[in-house]
């Protein structure tokens, strides 16, 4: 690599930072920082040291790219991969947050002589990591746009999640790529909606929910709005504009909240009032009545007492004998439901499974969600029946992408080339 010389270039940022470093005591941080900088330092061992730079931020650390840009996502996916499969019960637990950018950076050397990095590139990279959640992988716009034009396999890998704002009010569209639980997959049972009883107090939850919604909509664009203007005005009066506008935003706002609440008021009348019943005029009139009609008052009358209906049982089919040929066919049915592990019932005509052969520690993804590392014996994950991408990747750094079309209660099995 070229000595630094305050030139700018673009490269891939992959920016890292441990949840809950500064709070932990000087031994969980030494073994919180021994094991980052170990399964980091896995990550990026076949990345040549020349297309690298490395910036240690004491609670994370910064990898810089100047090579191939698929490099960053190898190494978050390796960085992932690893502390999903570490031992639970080390304390404290190694939660990273992590985000990777596509920008400009400019290399310089910084006071003891070494190579640094400063720049939007970086900047922004630390910016996508703030929005991230424990273990979760958060992408640019900028680095999404480049690398899911590698492949379509690369593009199914990434989860819009909208656009975000940071402290300096600057957007950022997002891009997840999977959660630590998609590493398994597993069929939701759905309760019968007869079965639910309705919860307490619906009628009076449901509006009132729809009235905080809209009236946290409306704060969210006032401070917005405020913040823009906070930055604008003189630092030395900035406490006078607080004092003159904090008790009018603070009438305001229940002004607000109670404007909101009256618009939705009829909506919990209409729910909570009960139905008037209309008795019918015959009913109310005697016949022969002159000079109009007469309030009749009749006297209430107890309700009468309905007996449960008899349950009469349903004669039991005679069992149907069955033909030897019958016999053997769901023999053979049992015994191959068996085999493939699935449980009789609905699971097996909507659930299917993939079967992927190759090198011990490869990783395998399904529709962008890691399901695991391959040991001694072939990866199996059970999904939904219908067409899914299997992504692997190689011990050597090397992709296979594949699109399958999973039959239900069958199992499919896939045995790359290179793998051999």
């Amino acid at each position: 690599m070229e000595q630094p010389s305050n030139k700018t270039i673009m490269c891939s940022v992959f920016f890292l930072d441990i949840v809950g470093y500064s709070k932990r005591s000087v031994t969980g941080q030494i073994s919180l920082k021994e094991r980052f900088n170990s399964y980091l330092s896995a990550a990026i061992r076949d990345v040549p040291l020349s297309d690298r730079i490395i910036l240690d931020t004491g609670d994370g650390a910064a990898i810089n790219f100047m090579g191939d840009v698929e490099d960053a996502l190898k190494a978050a996916l390796s960085m992932r991969s690893s502390m999903l499969h570490e031992d639970p019960n080390i304390e404290p637990p190694l939660l990273v947050r992590m985000g990777v950018n596509l920008g400009p950076v400019r290399l310089i050397r910084d006071i003891n002589g070494q190579p640094n990095i400063v720049g939007d590139g970086i900047n922004v990279a630390q910016r996508v990591m703030g929005f991230a959640d424990a273990s979760q992988i958060l992408v640019s716009r900028s680095y999404f746009d480049a690398v899911s034009r590698l492949s379509p396999q690369y593009a199914g890998m990434f989860h819009y999640q909208g656009s975000r704002t940071d402290k300096h009010v600057r957007e950022h569209e997002v891009y997840a790529i999977g959660y630590p639980g998609d590493k398994t997959t597993r069929p939701i049972v759905v309760q019968d909606s007869a079965d639910l009883e309705p919860p307490k107090l619906a009628w009076l939850i449901t509006p009132m929910e729809h009235v905080w919604a809209k009236w946290m909509k409306k704060v969210e664009g006032w401070i917005v709005a405020l913040a823009d203007a906070y930055q604008h005005i003189d630092p030395t009066r900035r406490p006078y504009y607080v004092a003159a506008l904090g008790v009018p935003l603070v009438l305001l706002l229940a002004f607000s909240f109670k404007s909101a609440l009256r618009d939705s008021g009829q909506d919990i009348k209409a729910v909570a009032q009960p139905t008037k019943v209309v008795l019918p005029a015959s009913a109310a009139v005697p016949a022969g009545t002159v000079g109009g009609p007469k309030v009749v008052k009749v006297a209430k009358q107890p309700a009468p007492v309905q007996k449960p209906p008899t349950m009469v049982p349903k004669p039991k089919p005679k069992p149907k004998r069955l033909t030897e040929k019958e016999k053997a066919e769901l023999a053979a049915h049992h015994a191959a439901s068996k085999l493939l592990g699935f449980a009789r019932g609905d699971n097996e005509r909507s659930m299917g499974r993939i079967a992927l052969s190759c090198l011990q520690g490869t990783l395998m993804f399904v529709d962008g969600a890691q399901r695991g590392k391959l040991g001694t014996e072939d990866m199996v994950a059970e999904v939904t029946a219908g067409r899914h991408v299997v992504i692997a990747i190689l011990p050597n750094q090397k992709l296979f992408s594949q699109s399958v079309n999973v039959p239900a209660g069958k199992i499919l099995k896939i045995s790359p080339s290179m793998c051999k």
